[in-house]
């Protein structure tokens, strides 16, 4: 045999196999593709036997789970993996388990500012002050973790500890925190000149109707003669607390109407028993939910004026429904309407009867419960409404 023909047959032996392996790989892929009798199964064997990166069966659930929640196109829907269950369920409980310290919004050069310190919480005990500047967590810089990334090691389980480095006048110091499971301060009041009374509604879940009512007869009996309720950034919550606490100050008639999915209608109702002094709401663009139905239910009974910045306008409210792996998603089952029957949603939400825009740096201090009510523009306005 000569060398040429020798040459041949081991090319044609090579291109066999090159083809075969072709075939094969083919073969392989169109099964992948095919597996399963779904978009979605095809693409978990794609990514799970193709793709080069790393990526959990976990990750692949929630991702597909959110992505189903978010392509209804409603904004008030949202997908809640497993691990955050429990601390979504503990927020509506008005509890949560940490080390009890308010931190700004934005980071500074050195760390994370802390504003407040809540005396039920470890930091408190630890010594840790407002003001001080968080700059490590562990043996992890704050800086470098960020905000999401610092919350994430300061949480944990209840009755366990997290080391806390934090700077004072220049100088670090280190304290060993206690986590434990603190309840939320839902609603407080304070008088203010004129013997008017200011109640802060931070959301409309557990204990704010029964709050409410105990901040507002309190102010009362100190003589307050009219009251300012502040719902900025209020996020909204439950129902019954809403109807509750609007049963308390409006006198009889509907006070809040609602339409499921199966088309049911439901009519709150209050008694004829009502409080009877001048009122103003503080609203903002974060007012959500039951935070701007409050305000408009208590102006469509000439109850009270509003005061601050247009809200957004919701209309649908949430159920909650966990999963079979322990996640969960927050659906729209629903939508209400104001006691008239108006869609706050179809209307852009509720506008001002005295409108008070705000700059950024007043703002970030009335989220964060630091500006004092005498330098705050939006109360000053209310106050002079119902001095009128």
């Amino acid at each position: 045999m000569n060398d040429s023909n020798r040459f041949v047959r081991i090319f044609v032996r090579i291109l066999s196999y090159i083809l075969v392996a072709a075939i094969a790989a083919c073969v392989t892929f169109f099964a992948l593709i095919n597996s399963g009798n779904s978009k979605l199964n095809q693409l978990r064997s794609l990514i799970s036997n193709c793709f080069i990166g790393e990526v959990t069966e976990q990750q692949l659930n929630d991702g597909a789970a959110a992505g189903m929640v978010a392509a209804t196109g409603d904004k008030w829907s949202y997908y809640i993996p497993a691990a955050d269950y429990d601390a979504h369920m503990a927020s509506l409980q008005n509890e949560y388990v940490g080390i009890g310290v308010t931190i700004s919004t934005t980071m500074t050069e050195t760390g994370i500012e802390i504003l407040e310190v809540d005396p039920q919480g470890g930091a408190y005990e630890a010594g840790i002050q407002a003001g001080d500047i968080i700059c490590r967590i562990g043996d992890q810089s704050a800086v470098e973790l960020g905000i999401d990334g610092s919350k994430v090691l300061i949480q944990g389980d209840a009755n366990t500890q997290v080391e806390v480095a934090v700077l004072r006048d220049g100088t670090e110091q280190t304290f060993q925190v206690a986590r434990k499971r603190i309840k939320v301060i839902v609603a407080q009041g304070q008088m203010l000149p004129g013997n008017i009374g200011l109640v802060i509604i931070a959301n409309f879940d557990e204990r704010c109707a029964d709050e409410s009512i105990a901040a507002i007869e309190s102010l009362m009996e100190q003589g307050a003669t009219a009251l300012i309720f502040d719902v900025r950034f209020n996020p909204g919550g439950f129902k019954t607390e809403l109807v509750e606490l609007l049963d308390y100050l409006l006198p009889e008639g509907p006070v809040f109407r609602s339409v499921n999915f199966r088309g049911q209608e439901e009519i709150s109702e209050s008694d004829a028993k009502c409080l009877d002094i001048p009122m103003a709401v503080l609203l903002n663009e974060s007012s959500y939910s039951a935070a701007e139905f409050f305000g408009a239910a208590l102006r469509e009974y000439d109850k009270a004026i509003l005061v601050g910045t247009p809200t957004t306008g919701k209309s649908y409210f949430q159920n909650t429904y966990q999963l079979s792996d322990g996640s969960a998603v927050g659906l729209s089952v629903g939508k209400y309407c104001t006691p008239k029957g108006v869609s706050l949603a179809e209307v852009g939400g509720l506008k001002p009867d005295v409108e008070v825009p705000v700059e950024d740096e007043i703002l970030r201090g009335i989220y964060a419960g630091t500006l004092k009510a005498e330098d705050d523009p939006q109360i000053q306005a209310a106050i002079a409404a119902l001095q009128k």
